[in-house]
């Protein structure tokens, strides 16, 4: 059974996705390179030549990515001089960075349910005590939920932003 669709948007046909937050972040972090980047970056990479080795990318794609991945907020550049040699940029979690850890995570956890031969390669510890970490669905109450427990309403706060008016033409 699915989530719950709640008030208008139980009626599917009724309504379109066009403002769909899921949308706006596969548009930044949708692509493979792109996940391993900031997968690297959340292990502790952050010079380029560590993150195009590490992910198995060129050097053009992994500036590509690097690049997007700065200009949208998710890594900042952060000046470093080895002794002798020129000031070069390694990359950096931002805040909005490392607020995708737990996405992260979560692809991993599925992946070691889904697509190993039964055995996880890593395990997510708390450092301090080696107790597991997992990612799960909680409400804020702290109740764990199933995807039947979800239900999805309209926020009555959002609201579309404004289109920019195209210019007129002369006929």
């Amino acid at each position: 059974m699915p989530v719950v669709m709640e008030g208008a948007l139980a009626d599917l046909g009724a309504w379109k996705t066009d403002h769909c937050s899921l949308v706006k972040a596969l548009e930044v972090v949708g692509t493979r390179s792109a996940l391993l980047i900031l997968r690297e970056a959340c292990y502790g990479t952050t010079r380029f030549g560590g993150f195009a080795g590490r992910v198995g990318i060129t050097d053009r794609a992994a500036a590509q990515q690097l690049r997007r991945l700065t200009e949208a907020g998710l890594l900042a550049k952060r000046p470093y001089r080895e002794d002798g040699g020129r000031t070069r940029d390694e990359y950096v979690l931002t805040d909005m960075g490392r607020d995708l850890f737990p996405v992260i995570v979560a692809l991993m956890q599925w992946g070691d349910r889904y697509l190993q031969d039964g055995t996880a390669p890593l395990h997510y510890v708390d450092h301090e005590t080696g107790v597991p970490v997992h990612v799960e669905l909680r409400s804020e109450t702290g109740d764990t939920l199933e995807l039947e427990q979800v239900g999805v309403r309209r926020n009555p706060a959002w609201r579309a932003p404004k289109q920019a008016r195209q210019p007129e033409t002369a006929p």
